[in-house]
């Protein structure tokens, strides 16, 4: 059993929160967005804040530029070559980008660039409208994959587009990375030695995950001095999964006319076939889904630029050192079809020996066990009403040692993952649309784990609490005169707070909070056709802060598909 809750975590890090920053007093900085849009316009923007930058004067290498996709489902290649000017290692290198879609008529497309066939970017495109050109720019933090820049790479970048007579837009998009020498007298930053990919071939691709037997597996020798290994995970979900959070058992998805396997998703680790991790699913809303007037001009949290999920397998260094073949994998559980997923395993080795031993004393990961519950009442007509509810609740510790160059490091992690989700519905059995009159979600996702290092005279930990709350409002009312309004309203979080410690003295502190929260109702005739929208608005808001004195906050307002306004620094007067 886990000798703490969520609650005890959370309180934990917010005094220890505050102990951080009482010490920061006046040297805490307050750093903003890039750049701060234009009120009135209708072009996508975020609340999300610029990659810090070190004071360093960086080199830029473009990857493409003004490349184009029009009908092209391809892996497009491009060649990368490291900066000579600017040798590693480096205090930091950042991705970005920057997508156009023209005026015209498109879907909500997946987009993602490789290198070395590992990804370094992961995200989807923001729909256009008939006489609005849509650009938006994405940047994220990628120095931990230093090492697959070091030496000349093939690249690829993906975004599949169908370009006909109804879908008009061709999107195009240039993209670069920021590389920036050390600062004087900073040590390089540790980063991974090796960086291997999960992807679909030596140039990078998706792989997909039709079932939940399905795979996304590399099999390797790997080196014999594994110090610290972790695996990056993205799972986007598509097709008849892309709304996973709104299905249910399979057993009433014709009367209550949604999807199947109910709401319940997340991703299993292995090791050699062995649990070895759990990644929770982040429910991603794209510009095109429920609604797309939710999502003008403000996209869903993450929606343009997905953060992946980091999986720590450090207790495992031990077993994948042994000079073997071994397989890591992981797949989705109750997939229903289907998810395109990307990974990436970091291997940090021991630098002063060429072999380490262990093994892992501790495993209690175990598969989940959902519960699901329903509460429905069945009209003769065939109308529903009602609730299901899925639950899931895991608690584990997995444990294990290397004995290295400097000692026996010993490496436990123990995790709750909470999930819940209940949905309430109302189905009208004769209702034309084929949708339910009322269906509403309330989900959330709850991890809180602890990681503690035990080496060289010392232990290390680290305490991280997330939570992915989701409510989804959806209502369709059939009116006298035949037409029909669509009301959808959604909330939709992100929160993360992460605190270290060398034994119990906190060394470092950050805080999260990213939400999204759009509302419109659609107006349609009698024969479905849309007519209009109104009471059409959004809000996002974005806070970060940690103990190093960074501080940014930002918050957005639309309504009838124009920015209305924009707020900085809000809370952090108080950091």
């Amino acid at each position: 059993m886990i000798p703490f809750s969520s609650l005890q975590v959370s309180r934990l890090l917010i005094a220890c929160g505050a102990i951080v920053s009482f010490a920061l007093g006046s040297s805490a900085q307050t750093r903003t967005a890039p750049s701060t849009p234009q009120i009135g316009s209708p072009n996508t923007v975020t609340a999300d804040p610029a990659v810090p930058r070190p004071k360093t004067q960086p080199c830029t290498v473009p990857l493409f530029s003004n490349f184009t996709f029009d009908n092209n489902f391809n892996l497009n290649p491009f060649q990368y070559t490291p900066p000579a000017e600017c040798p590693g290692p480096w205090e930091k290198v950042v991705f970005q980008a920057d997508i156009t879609v023209p005026a015209g008529r498109q879907f909500d497309r997946t987009a993602n660039v490789w290198i070395g066939g590992v990804n370094v970017y992961f995200g989807t495109t923001s729909e256009p409208q008939a006489t609005i050109t849509r650009s938006w720019h994405v940047e994220s933090d990628v120095t931990d994959y230093s090492s697959v820049f070091a030496v000349p790479q093939p690249g690829s970048i993906y975004l599949g587009n169908t370009v006909d007579s109804t879908y008009t837009s061709i999107l195009s998009a240039n993209a670069s990375l920021e590389f920036y020498p050390l600062v004087h007298h900073h040590p390089a930053p540790r980063t991974a030695d090796i960086v291997l990919p999960l992807s679909s071939g030596p140039n990078g691709g998706s792989v997909y995950l039709n079932t939940p037997s399905d795979q996304n597996a590399l099999t390797f020798v790997p080196p014999t001095n594994i110090e610290r290994a972790y695996l990056d995970v993205i799972a986007q979900s598509q097709i008849g999964d892309e709304f996973w959070y709104t299905c249910v058992p399979n057993s009433v998805t014709a009367e209550l006319e949604t999807c199947g396997s109910t709401a319940f998703r997340e991703v299993q680790i292995t090791v050699d076939g062995q649990p070895a991790g759990v990644a929770p699913v982040y429910p991603w809303l794209y510009t095109g889904g429920i609604d797309p007037y939710l999502w003008r001009p403000i996209p869903g949290v993450e929606t343009l630029n997905f953060s992946p999920y980091r999986v720590d397998l450090t207790p495992f260094a031990g077993v994948l050192s042994d000079g073997n073949q071994h397989q890591v994998a992981f797949s989705v559980f109750n997939n229903g079809n289907f998810w395109a997923t990307a990974g990436a395993l970091l291997l940090y080795l021991d630098p002063a020996s060429t072999e380490v031993t262990g093994k892992v004393t501790e495993n209690t990961i175990g598969t989940p066990q959902p519960s699901v519950t329903q509460n429905l009442s069945p009209a003769p007509d065939g109308s529903v009403t009602g609730t299901v509810a899925v639950t899931s609740s895991r608690q584990f510790e997995i444990a294990g040692f290397v004995k290295t160059s400097h000692g026996e490091v010993r490496t436990e992690i123990r995790q709750n993952i909470d999930f819940s989700s209940v949905q309430t519905f109302d189905v009208n059995a004769s209702s034309p649309t084929g949708l339910p009159d009322i269906q509403n979600v309330n989900q959330k996702t709850t991890i809180s784990s602890l990681t503690s290092r035990h080496g060289e005279g010392r232990e290390e930990n680290t305490f991280v609490h997330a939570d992915y709350p989701l409510l989804l409002n959806f209502s369709l009312v059939a009116n006298l005169d035949g037409t029909f309004s669509q009301t959808t309203s959604v909330n939709q979080q992100l929160t993360r707070e992460e605190l270290g410690t060398i034994g119990d003295h906190p060394v470092r502190f950050s805080f999260l909070s990213e939400s999204a929260t759009p509302q419109d109702t659609l107006l349609f005739d009698s024969s479905f056709n849309l007519t209009g929208t109104q009471g059409q608005s959004s809000k996002e808001k974005y806070f970060y802060t940690n103990s190093e004195g960074t501080c940014y906050s930002r918050s957005i307002s639309a309504a009838n598909g124009l920015l209305t306004a924009v707020d900085d620094g809000d809370g952090c007067e108080r950091h």
